[in-house]
């Protein structure tokens, strides 16, 4: 699976993140979490797993933006499923918004799923 790419956003000024440390980590963690919740009706196996999340950005208000793409473009959820990560991803506790960004470059392929959405899919 290729690596999430999670970010806390750096202030106007250059600064670090005003999110303490361990809190962005337990913040990080819900949030993954919470996409492993969101699954895709045709595949049994959630949207994180499958290597659908490219990239978290959490900024200094709480805000946390993510890019994600679809198995493929013409995929029949397409219109639902932002909508299903906005939805999980807001229940984490500390998250004030969430906005989705549905990206299709790079494009989504098997090499992205990780070992475990290999198993269960018997892709081996």
């Amino acid at each position: 699976m290729t690596d999430l790419v999670t970010e806390a956003q750096t202030g106007n000024d250059g600064t670090s993140s005003a999110i303490p440390a361990e809190e962005l980590s337990r913040i990080t963690d819900d949030i993954i979490a919470a996409l492993k919740t969101v699954f895709d009706p045709e595949i049994p196996v959630d949207i994180y797993e499958l290597g659908l999340i490219y990239r978290v950005d959490i900024d200094d208000d709480r805000v946390v933006t993510i890019d994600m793409t679809l198995t493929a473009p013409g995929c029949p959820v397409a219109g639902d499923m932002p909508g299903w990560v906005e939805n999980a991803v807001n229940a984490v506790a500390g998250v004030s918004g969430t906005k989705v960004n549905l990206v299709f470059d790079p494009p989504w392929d098997q090499s992205r799923m990780s070992d475990e959405a290999r198993v269960a899919l018997n892709y081996w």
